[in-house]
């Protein structure tokens, strides 16, 4: 009997070759379906494998030639080995695609391993960016939170912090952030504007506000500071005649400083006054103090700076002077009365006598007004000064001075 594999894509091609080889009589023994695994499946093609025999006719001795029995006999032995290479092959290629699969699992297992580190350093990543983040707006509303503390109003508060947020980038450090915000303080503050004199020019200041506020304590130190420290020519007038004490705490201070004051009452007096004080440098003026309230005594403030008659060649300013321990609401109502005046700047007084000075920043945003001066107590001339932006700033973000 002959005994022959056969391989091919189907069982029919299999056959087909079996009964080619061997003759329409072969018979099919087995037949198995062979797969390749590994990587080699992602390249080969499953096939299928049967396993064939042919019986051989029995002869009487003499009738075959020895010479076709030993061809026989080499055949089934060819055969035979033929089958025992293609097993070693199959045994090799199983092998191989054994190995294949196990190198295969390994980089998939080093592969996920790796990916699952990148993520979980991504993931760390993320989280410290999430922590610096919740770190800078925590920072944030600490500064926001102090600026309502010192009285800044939560308009403007909620203003500066809108205005500096897209400058705060994600890498943006604590520092960073408390100097922007710093700065945006100062900048909303302004540039102080002060009493600057023109050689040329004769300037006339007139000072204005409620009363109580130490408006004519003021006068006198901004009047020793030009006599005193600047060696200016310097004279007063003052309207304050409803308030006796007023005019002779300013007789005072005039008598201490050696500079003229006359007192008036009308404008025309006025009028006259100023053109006696033709060949001084610098005229200041103490108006009366009024209440806010009280309409006709504001009248009479504004007819006397709309209606005065003052040369051309005479420069004219005019000051605001509040205290800083008014409330914001009368701040407000005080500069809506008063600054009905022409550009004016604004004094704050007894900056000594409080702890927030947030409404100086708020009135500064309100009207728009310049900034002018601070007074910080009561001695002449020395407590008096440019305002300090910075100074402010830092007071309203709750450093110290």
């Amino acid at each position: 009997m002959v005994i022959k594999k056969f391989q091919a894509p189907t069982e029919a091609e299999a056959i087909l070759k079996a009964k080619e080889e061997l003759g329409s009589g072969a018979v099919v023994l087995n037949e198995k379906t062979i797969k390749h695994r590994g990587l080699a499946k992602l390249f080969k093609q499953d096939y299928v494998e049967i396993t064939a025999a042919l019986e051989e006719k029995v002869y009487v001795t003499g009738d075959i030639p020895q010479k076709a029995i030993s061809d026989a006999v080499k055949a089934n032995t060819a055969a035979n080995n033929s089958s025992d290479i293609l097993y070693e092959q199959g045994q090799k290629t199983s092998a191989i695609e054994e190995k294949l699969d196990n190198l295969q699992s390994l980089l998939e297992s080093k592969i996920k391993d790796e990916i699952e580190g990148f993520r979980e350093e991504e993931r760390e990543e993320r989280q410290k960016k999430n922590e610096e983040e919740d770190e800078r707006q925590q920072i944030i509303k600490l500064i926001y939170n102090q600026m309502i503390k010192n009285e800044v109003d939560e308009k403007y508060a909620n203003q500066i912090i809108a205005e500096v947020q897209p400058a705060i980038k994600k890498d943006t450090n604590v520092d960073t952030i408390l100097a922007s915000i710093y700065q945006k303080i100062i900048l909303k503050l302004g540039q102080p504007r002060t009493i600057i004199l023109n050689e040329e020019h004769q300037k006339v200041v007139f000072f204005i506000g409620p009363t109580g506020v130490g408006k004519t304590t003021t006068i006198a130190k901004i009047a020793a500071h030009f006599k005193l420290n600047k060696n200016v020519k310097v004279a007063l007038i003052t309207a304050d005649t409803y308030r006796i004490a007023a005019v002779e705490q300013l007789k005072t201070y005039a008598n201490i400083i050696d500079v003229p004051l006359k007192v008036i009452y009308t404008i025309e007096e006025f009028n006259q006054a100023v053109r006696d004080y033709s060949m001084y440098d610098l005229i200041l003026v103490d108006t009366a103090g009024h209440s806010h309230k009280n309409e006709d005594q504001c009248g009479e403030l504004y007819h006397l700076l709309e209606d005065c008659t003052l040369a051309e060649d005479i420069e004219k300013e005019n000051y605001l002077v509040l205290s800083a321990t008014t409330k914001y609401k009368d701040l407000l109502k005080i500069n809506d009365v008063f600054g009905r005046v022409d550009d004016y700047g604004i004094i704050f007084t007894k900056i000594d006598e409080t702890l927030c000075l947030g409404n100086i920043l708020n009135l500064r945003l309100y009207s728009k007004a310049p900034l002018s001066y601070i007074a910080d107590g009561q001695s002449v001339p020395d407590d008096i000064s440019t305002i300090d932006p910075q100074m402010i700033a830092k007071n309203i973000m709750g450093q110290s001075a």
